[in-house]
């Protein structure tokens, strides 16, 4: 709910920066815009106070730090527009308060639980700042996963069925002929493939569970298992269609997302750390 709430109150800025840009667009009132934006710009440096309230300054900061993390330029047009954006905000606050609002059990328990999601985040921040993630560490584990990868990748099909014995007919059937992508898709109870005739595209063999890799590794360009492969799944029947070089993305296109999961792995640490530190009763 408190995301739902920022992205309106984010989506309000964005209407009137439209609105603005509107007005810029229309040459006759290009003057009047032009004045406006001098205007809201001069006074940036105002403190703006609602109903005897001043919205401090870092409500401001905060609210143009978010809109400038998402690309949008900082005009006068926006700062006027966040400014608005925060004294409705505070109007509509104060109106809540009038009404005992911020007295309901139920509002406090969510206010409570928005600070402690903002402590939350804080908290996570500065783990990150406090143990960055190095260029050298992210290296190594691109090197890692490109080793685990392997260097070929398979372009494979399979039928899954429960019964070691459905899968011996099916491998009898196709030994007469039968055609793979038609049995696989009225016998297959994989959902993600048999529709495809069982085609699970290209990947290296690591996205597989092992029987299943082990057999694919194992195999010759176009040769179907010669008996089914058993699984946690049930017992599949397999065709290797193709092999071919593996292409693993350079270290620079994959760096980011190694940096963030292993920011995940530290912040996880954090977490499993801190729960077998704490004590924690049911009463």
């Amino acid at each position: 709910m408190e995301r739902n709430f920022r992205n309106l109150a984010v989506g309000l800025v964005a209407g009137a920066l439209a609105l603005a840009a509107g007005a810029q667009d229309e040459p006759k009132k290009s003057e009047k815009a032009s004045k406006r934006a001098a205007a809201s710009a001069a006074a940036a440096g105002n403190k703006v106070v609602v109903n005897g309230v001043t919205i401090p300054q870092s409500r401001i900061e905060m609210m143009n730090r978010e809109l400038n993390s998402q690309g949008q330029p900082d005009t006068p047009e926006r700062q006027q527009a966040v400014r608005e954006e925060l004294v409705n905000r505070e109007v509509l606050a104060q109106a809540a308060q009038k009404r005992g609002l911020d007295k309901n059990a139920d509002v406090q328990a969510q206010m409570e639980m928005a600070k402690q999601a903002v402590l939350v985040r804080a908290l996570f921040e500065s783990e990150v700042k406090a143990h960055p993630i190095t260029d050298s560490d992210l290296q190594q584990q691109y090197e890692q996963f490109k080793q685990s990868m392997g260097t070929q990748e398979y372009k494979v099909r399979h039928i899954l069925v429960d019964k070691e014995d459905d899968a011996k007919a099916i491998i009898a059937e196709l030994n007469k002929g039968g055609d793979f992508a038609k049995i696989a898709k009225e016998k297959s109870k994989d959902p993600g493939s048999k529709d495809n005739g069982g085609d699970l595209d290209w990947g290296p063999s690591a996205r597989y569970v092992a029987p299943f890799a082990n057999a694919v590794t194992s195999m010759q360009k176009g040769q179907t298992t010669p008996t089914p492969v058993k699984t946690d799944f049930g017992y599949h029947v397999i065709r290797l269609d193709d092999v071919r070089p593996l292409q693993v993305p350079p270290f620079t296109e994959l760096k980011e997302q190694f940096r963030q999961r292993a920011q995940q792995a530290q912040i996880q640490r954090l977490v499993m750390d801190l729960r077998q530190k704490a004590k924690v009763e049911e009463r």
